[in-house]
């Protein structure tokens, strides 16, 4: 196996924006900076991303540039404790009823939408 195919092997975090102004998607791996590609089609997105890393992988290699390895969900437990006000509790309880869901998913789901933006 030769260099470009060890890194395309490894687990590179991909995030994919659909892009409501142009249309499309844009695909990125934040670990490989500046690596990014997009597509009209989810599939046609996905199918440039893996170029554009392999693209990315080679010309590194190519010009000594150092890759990083991908960041470990394992060094992640998923948990954290937060301390919020009594009154935004409420209103994050009251909400997750409205939606019919649980508290936890409720805010699980606006984190991750604060943490697209």
């Amino acid at each position: 196996m030769n260099q470009i195919d060890m890194y395309m092997k490894k687990k590179y975090r991909m995030e994919v924006y659909e892009d409501y102004e142009e249309g499309g998607f844009t695909v990125s791996f934040p670990e490989l900076r500046g690596c990014i590609s997009c597509g009209e089609t989810l599939e046609e997105a996905y199918s440039n991303a893996i170029d554009a890393k392999r693209c990315w992988i080679k010309a590194a290699l190519e010009e000594g540039v150092k890759i990083p390895e991908p960041r470990e969900l394992s060094d992640y437990s998923g948990q954290f404790k937060l301390r919020i006000p009594k009154d935004l509790h409420r209103t994050l309880v009251e909400q997750a009823k409205e939606e019919g869901i649980s508290m936890n998913q409720y805010c699980t789901y606006l984190l991750t939408k604060a943490a697209k933006m």
